[in-house]
Formats: C-alpha cells, structure tokens, sequence
C-alpha cells in the first residue's frame, strides 16, 4: 500500500466528514434537512446539481465506453449537455415557484401530490416506490464504483472496499442532511473538473504532443478492423443509425424528472439566483463531459503504444484511475482518486436522502395514521437512509450489470417515470391527478419491459419518455378536468414574486 495515496484519502474523507459533522448542529427542522431551509445560494446550487448528476460514470464508465467503441458513444455527452441546460432553462425556475405556492412542497412526490390535490396521496405512494426501486440501482453503482477505486488503489477486497465506500457516504449523509450534501457536492464538483482536465493533458505531453496521440486511432483502425474510431458517426466499427443516435441524445430527456437534480431547483435561495446556477451548471457539465470523452480517445491511444488490448489487459472503465497512477506522483494520484470518490459519493449521497425523503416525508410524514414530529421523522430518515444502503450493497456486489449499465437502467426509469409528468405539470393547466397518476406508472412499466424484453440498439428511455408522455395527455383529457383549486394555483405559480408572497 503506498502512503501518500492513503494520506491523499484521508485528508478528503476527513473534509467531507467534517462538512457532515458541522450541518449535524445546524439541521433543526425537515425543510432543513431535505430542502436546507431554501436557502442554498447559486453556486452551492449549480455545482452540487451537476456533481451529484456526474456520478462514477463520469470517470469510469463514459471514458470507458468510448475507449472501447470509439466516437459514437459521445453522443451521450452531448444528449446530456443540452438536457441539462434545457431544464435548468425552462423547469428550474417555474418548479422553484411552483413548489412554494403548492404548498411549500419540500420533495418532488410531496410537489406532484400538492399539485393534482391528490387527498388520499395516490401520487406519493407510486413516486416512492419508482424512487425506490431506481435510486437502489443507482446507489449500487455508486457502490461499485466505490469498490472498484479503492480496489484498484490499495488491492482492497472489492467487497470490503464497497462496505467501506458506502459507509463514509452513510456517516455523512445521515449527519447533516442536505445541507452536508451540497457543501460536499460543491467542493467534491471543482475537484472533479480539476482531475478529469488535467489528466488527459498529462497524458498528451506524455506521449510527445498532439501530433503523437493521433496515429494512435489510425493504429487502432487498422490492428482491429476498427472503422471510425474517432468519426462521430461510428460506433464499435460500424456506421450508427439514426435511432441509435437519437437513443444515445434521449439520455438528456433525464434531466427533467430527476429527484436528485430537481430538487435542487426547489432549494436555491432566490428565483433571480437561477439564471447565474444555469450559467454555471453550463460551463462546468461542457467541460466535464468533453474531459471525459477526451480521457476514453486519449486513453486508448495512450494504452495502445503499450500493447495493451481494452477488456483483455485491462478493464477499460478503469483507464482513468490506471492513467492517473501512471503519470503521477503518489500522493498527486491519490487526490485524483479521491476526485472519482467524490464523484461517486455525491451521486450516491443525493440519492439516498431522495430515498429517505420519499419514505418519512412523503408516506409517513402525511399519513394520518402516524403523528410523528419532524425530530423523529429526522431520524426514520437516517434510518432508512442504511437500510436502502444495505441492499444497494448487495445488488451491487450480486447484480451482475456494469457500472454504466446501473446507471443506465435507473436514469432510464427516473426519465420515464417523471420526466413527462414534470413538464405537463408546470406547463399544462389542464392536466389532471388520473392523467398524472397514468403517466407515471406508464414510464415505469414501459422502461422495465424494455430492460428485459426491448431491442437494446434502442434506449428505454427514448420509448418510455415517449409513452408515458402521450398516455398522461389522452388520459387527462378522457377524464374530469381538474379541481378549481388546482386550476387557480397553477395560476398563481405563473405570477408568483418573492416579494410579495414570502
């Protein structure tokens, strides 16, 4: 085991730990556990949303992805680029309205019931079991990812290292709520950018410039009949369609009705601050995402010169930890593993108090049945924030899908689920509780036919997005228009001012 690289780890998990630590003390209420009391300013707003967006896929599995099958596969970066801005543009600030006059909603399943009056919380139960079943996927990859750094960085057992990974995230997710949550997402967010830029351009000099690194992909076009290695329009040596281009673009389509990133909309401190979070959730996803497409076309270049054969020598979804530890010193490299743990842990940290929130909150909180005060919901909170911890570990280690095949299947199923419904809420008055109710479990079923049965050159979440957004139109329009009350405070959300209502 090299030191500096475990000094590196223990300087960062002691900050993030910290962080934890410090918001335990100040977490007095459940707006300011779930929501940190409205009050996060733009910039903790935009990096903490693209830093738990951006989760261990970011350095393993998209740069993995492109080193294997080449160019073709940056079309998800791209896909992602625009849905974010495009929400961030037309949701962040209508939601952020919304959420207030509907109730004060503090979670995006407490947002959707608030706005169809759904008395009997038909809307909170099905969104906590979609959030459920998909964040479980989720935080599992994040697990894996976990396993696999710490794995790679100190031969760790992979199943102890993923205990230990998902235990840091556990002590500080379940001190300090979401306020420990985006202090950590907005430092762990400019160590990513820092990592995932300087790495491919240590790499570059390394082999001698430019002008060195690409007959590297003229190398791997011919060694394995490899057409188009870096034409956009190939993948895996062959010519892509045109449904597998608009299949890879349709992962922006996630954006809309993801609970971990909307929420985010909902916490920013002013209406006026989400103009400059947009801005800044632009420029810091442009150059995350192009850094990581870099490292998968650099990386095998770099990796080819060595004689190393993706998926025979080396695992590719491993290229950035293996090129770090190649032209680093120690301790510089354990930084930069630190960087993909904190991709990995703000992911996965966001995640679970989405989870928790969607039990204590949104079930228990507004059931009739139980008179829990927010001290103690605070704590079923915590609570199952470990035990949804639990089986993400044990999907994680049993599951069998990759890590870009978890995060895949649950973006997919977020995207289907609630994305359609998150766009006819804020944007169609006539849209009802039964239109609501049927887009979203539309999405979720269509999206697990497609995992199981569905040609795989077609994403799930194109179909699912696509389903669910006509079956919630043709429904609300078969069935009774909504209550007056909804009518009238969809209204008010439109010209809703801080100024005068707050």
């Amino acid at each position: 085991m090299d030191y500096q690289i475990l000094l590196a780890f223990i300087l960062y998990f002691a900050l993030v730990l910290g962080i934890g630590l410090y918001f335990y003390k100040r977490s007095h209420s459940m707006e300011d556990y779930f929501l940190g009391g409205r009050k996060m300013g733009p910039y903790v707003t935009a990096m903490s949303a693209q830093a738990s967006d951006m989760s261990g896929w970011l350095l393993l599995g998209l740069p993995g992805s492109i080193l294997v099958a080449g160019m073709g596969q940056v079309w998800i970066g791209i896909g992602l680029a625009i849905g974010s801005y495009i929400s961030w543009l037309v949701v962040a600030k209508r939601l952020r309205k919304h959420s207030v006059v509907a109730g004060n909603s503090l979670t995006m399943p407490e947002f959707f019931s608030n706005r169809y009056k759904d008395t009997k919380g038909y809307l909170r139960l099905i969104s906590s079991v979609v959030i459920l079943v998909f964040f479980v996927l989720y935080v599992a990859s994040g697990f894996k990812s976990c396993g696999e750094v710490l794995n790679y960085a100190f031969g760790v057992d992979i199943t102890l290292a993923m205990i230990i990974g998902a235990a840091i995230i556990l002590i500080y997710t379940f001190l300090g709520g979401y306020k420990a949550v985006c202090w950590t997402d907005f430092f762990q967010a400019i160590l990513m950018v820092v990592a995932i830029v300087i790495v491919p351009i240590a790499a570059i000099s390394s082999m001698g410039g430019w002008d060195a690194v690409t007959p590297g992909w003229e190398y791997v076009n011919m060694k394995y009949s490899m057409d188009g290695f870096t034409n956009l329009f190939y993948s895996d040596g062959a010519p892509m369609s045109a449904v597998a281009i608009i299949s890879l673009l349709a992962w922006g389509f996630g954006y809309f009705g993801m609970p971990h990133i909307v929420v985010r909309y909902m916490s920013i401190r002013s209406i006026d601050e989400v103009k400059v979070a947009r801005r800044i959730s632009l420029v810091w996803i442009v150059i995350a995402l192009a850094a990581a497409c870099l490292i998968g076309l650099v990386g095998r270049a770099y990796f080819d010169a060595q004689g190393l054969t993706p998926s025979v020598d080396y695992n590719p979804e491993h290229a950035f930890l293996m090129m770090a530890g190649d032209l680093f010193i120690p301790f510089i490299a354990g930084v930069i593993f630190a960087a993909v743990m904190a991709a990995i842990m703000s992911t996965a940290d966001s995640q679970l108090l989405v989870s928790s929130s969607s039990i204590t909150n949104d079930v228990l909180g507004k059931s009739k049945r139980f008179n829990f005060s927010d001290e103690k919901l605070m704590w079923i909170s915590r609570i199952v924030v470990m035990v949804i911890a639990v089986f993400a570990v044990f999907i994680a280690l049993f599951g069998g899908k990759n890590i870009m095949g978890l995060v895949g299947y649950a973006w997919a199923g977020f995207g289907s689920a609630f994305a359609p419904l998150m766009i006819l809420s804020l944007f169609w008055k006539r849209m009802n509780l039964q239109g609501a109710m049927a887009a979203m479990i539309t999405g979720f079923i269509v999206v697990i036919l497609w995992e199981t049965f569905g040609p795989s050159e077609i994403y799930s979440l194109l179909p699912g997005f696509l389903i669910s957004l006509v079956v919630g139109i043709v429904v609300a329009l078969l069935t009774p228009e909504p209550p007056q009350e909804a009518v009238e405070e969809f209204d008010a959300a439109q010209t809703y001012t801080e100024n005068t209502t707050e």
